[in-house]
């Protein structure tokens, strides 16, 4: 596209000889805010996906991607049936009964909490990889009978309590005595500490045994819902569809992860796509920044572009010349980007924990922004997005300054001179 004539006179004009400086800068200034620009869009997109797969993975693997609820809003008699009947529809990779309600955590060394107390069988929580993996302290070889509980990290360092402390449930539904409603309070002995990463879950989840929810909230042999697992979390619609005809006509109320965390997750998205609008500006302005320094090159090489066009040089020549000028800058800077974007995406931790040792302050909390370390996910489709609209809008960018090089008249230019 470019012959060796054209390309040699571009690169000439790219070097800035005495006098030239100015021009010179301004294109360095916009080969690195093209390099800038593409390289905050992939580090902000790749966060924004890590933040979202790091939420969505820990939201979903601790509660469940579907639950199944009576219609009246009664615990689950026939809890094993019911369970058995769903683990045998495709797509379903597990379905576990489990009895949940809200109580305040108290213990002995004087701390006190609200939290979410769920019961569930010993086998359903050794298979549970988000809990079973993340064991720090104890174990979950003693998990069964009445009297153990497992409590996150955060909850145990709020209530100032260790594997082998007793920490006790007080329900918010007493009971009934000749003296009036008396709280339902019961101590249990912590076996296990597991910490899931998302500081929301190690601060207020208590897991006990089914038989000591049962006898804790007074279901007797029942269940408060079944949490079901899909092999397919994006195709929950369509096995939504499928658990409930192979239930049949039984009455009961299935509610998905889009339903009950849909205005979370809308959220995090809407914000997605303002931060991409936004950072897009960058590469805009940069591109900007392209014209206007090819116009003043044109401005000054016009004296260059009459004498070529005397010794043969065509319109298209000009035009190509000019055109690759403003292409290399954008080119430079959109494979800069493109490099310290991944570079810093692959190194993002390592990055953040160096500046909070070097400010003294912390840059990432997990009481605001819910997970423990900074996540970062590059989409390659998104990298190649936004890679080629750095391309793209650096292209564009050149095309009216070299059109006005093309048509310049060498005469009218030799005579202003």
């Amino acid at each position: 596209m470019f012959n060796a004539f054209e390309r040699a006179v571009a690169f000439r004009y790219l070097r800035a000889r005495k006098g030239e400086r100015f021009v010179s800068v301004i294109a360095i200034f916009s080969l690195v805010g093209i390099a800038l620009g593409v390289a905050t869009l992939i580090i902000v997109m790749s966060v924004m996906n890590g933040f979202r797969q790091e939420l969505l993975g820990r939201i979903l693997g601790l509660n469940g991607h579907l639950g199944v609820f009576s219609l009246d809003g009664r615990p689950l008699s026939d809890y094993d049936e019911i369970t058995e009947a769903i683990r045998r529809v495709p797509g379903v990779t597990a379905a576990n009964p489990i009895i949940e309600g809200q109580v305040l955590l108290t213990s002995e060394a004087g701390g006190a909490a609200g939290g979410l107390a769920r019961g569930i069988k010993p086998e359903d929580l050794r298979a549970k990889g988000i809990i079973a993996n993340n064991i720090r302290r104890g174990s979950l070889a003693e998990f069964g009978g009445d009297d153990v509980v497992v409590i996150g990290t955060g909850l145990a360092n709020r209530m100032r309590i260790t594997v082998g402390d007793r920490l006790s449930l007080v329900s918010p539904q007493g009971r009934t005595t000749v003296f009036g409603t008396v709280p339902r309070v019961r101590a249990y002995r912590v076996i296990a500490l597991f910490n899931v990463g998302m500081n929301e879950y190690d601060s207020s989840f208590v897991f006990m045994p089914m038989e000591a929810a049962q006898i804790y909230f007074q279901t007797g042999n029942a269940a408060t819902q079944i949490e079901v697992f899909a092999q397919d979390p994006t195709r929950i619609r369509a096995l939504n569809f499928e658990i409930r005809r192979a239930l049949g006509q039984r009455q009961l109320r299935i509610v998905d992860w889009q339903d009950a965390n849909s205005s979370f997750f809308n959220a995090v998205q809407v914000e997605r796509n303002v931060m991409f609008l936004i950072l897009t500006l960058i590469i805009i302005v940069a591109a900007f920044n392209i014209i206007s320094s090819l116009i003043m090159l044109v401005k000054d090489k016009g004296r260059d572009i009459a004498i070529l066009r005397t010794m043969g040089a065509t319109r298209g020549n000009v035009l190509r010349i000019f055109l690759l000028c403003g292409a290399s800058i954008g080119c430079a800077g959109t494979l800069i980007g493109f490099a310290l974007g991944l570079a810093f995406c692959i190194n993002i931790e390592h990055i953040r924990q160096a500046l909070q040792a070097l400010t003294g302050t912390e840059l990432f909390s997990p009481e605001v922004y819910f997970l423990s370390q900074l996540p970062a996910v590059v989409d390659p489709h998104e990298v190649m997005q936004v890679v080629g609209m750095g391309l793209g809008l650096s292209l564009l960018a050149t095309i009216y300054p070299s059109w006005r090089a093309a048509r310049l008249d060498p005469v009218e230019a030799l005579r202003n001179e």
